[in-house]
């Protein structure tokens, strides 16, 4: 008769059905681990991973749920429910875990490269993009809205010319081309408006060198580690207070009095927003 598996030796060949890509069978030792140890949050998080690769959304925040009521601080649980809230739209409640999750990394010291920030800045996109399609809808509204009201202004000019011109039908069609012009022109002004708001819209993307690595926010005082990577001044000295004196991503050694100020780019930074004032909002 087979010796039975304890929760420990369940996650472990869990962990080893996951690394060949069996998904499913290790969710099955995930679950026959949690049965006997419910109190395990990491077991969570590991049958979370499985559901994540397997794009069962639900599943990965009801496990990454589970494991926060008992670790409120597990760096995994809060990157996996970013990522799957990511994935069903939730951008602000993603936004927040995958950010809380760059901030226990930074506070536990735990090394993830720049996947969490990287995940930040998708979430930060996407959520401007689903902003800029809204503000396209209800700008297309705004100009169809414009047009027939031109339309409608056009018609009821002419039936007022043709009844006073009635009996007048050289003047009556004067007018009525007067009007027709008019209102030709109006409409080619606000198509040619909405056209120059279209091609501008089309630009508004920020590019990830202007932002900090550390709030995601556009850089508005750049400094430089002496490893080369460029900080917003604030961010960076923050992380040195409250975090330690080093490094973020390079993890070497770092204080605040070794930070230069990068003027090149500020200048780069300055020039953008000048020219994208709706960046600001970004």
């Amino acid at each position: 008769m087979s010796r039975i598996m304890t929760d420990l030796e369940l996650k472990n060949r869990g962990n080893k059905l996951f690394s060949v890509r069996k998904f499913d069978e290790a969710i099955k030792c995930y679950t026959d681990a949690i049965a006997k140890k419910p109190s395990v949050a990491v077991y969570y998080t590991n049958r979370a991973l499985c559901n994540l690769k397997l794009k069962r959304w639900d599943l990965v925040c009801q496990d990454c749920r589970t494991a926060l009521e008992i670790d409120p601080t597990l760096v995994k649980a809060h990157f996996f429910l970013g990522q799957a809230l990511l994935e069903m739209d939730n951008f602000d409640e993603s936004i927040k875990h995958l950010t809380r999750a760059h901030d226990l990394a930074k506070e536990q010291k735990v090394n993830y490269g720049d996947d969490v920030a990287c995940m930040i800045r998708v979430a930060r996109k996407r959520r401007f993009n689903v902003a800029e399609e809204k503000r396209i809808s209800q700008e297309i509204e705004l100009q169809t809205y414009l047009n027939r009201l031109i339309l409608e202004d056009r018609d009821r000019q002419i039936d007022e010319v043709r009844r006073k011109y009635e009996n007048d039908e050289d003047r009556s069609q004067e007018e009525v081309m007067r009007i027709e012009q008019e209102t030709d022109n109006y409409i080619t002004e606000v198509n040619t408006m909405f056209a120059r708001l279209d091609e501008r819209r089309r630009k508004r993307e920020v590019p990830d060198y202007l932002c900090g690595k550390i709030s995601f926010e556009i850089l508005r005082e750049p400094v430089v580690t002496p490893s080369g990577i460029t900080y917003d001044r604030k961010d960076i000295e923050e992380h040195l207070q409250r975090v330690g004196h080093f490094d973020p991503i390079t993890r070497t050694d770092l204080t605040v009095d070794q930070l230069m100020p990068n003027l090149a780019m500020k200048e780069v930074v300055d020039a953008f927003l000048s020219e994208n004032e709706w960046a600001l909002d970004y």
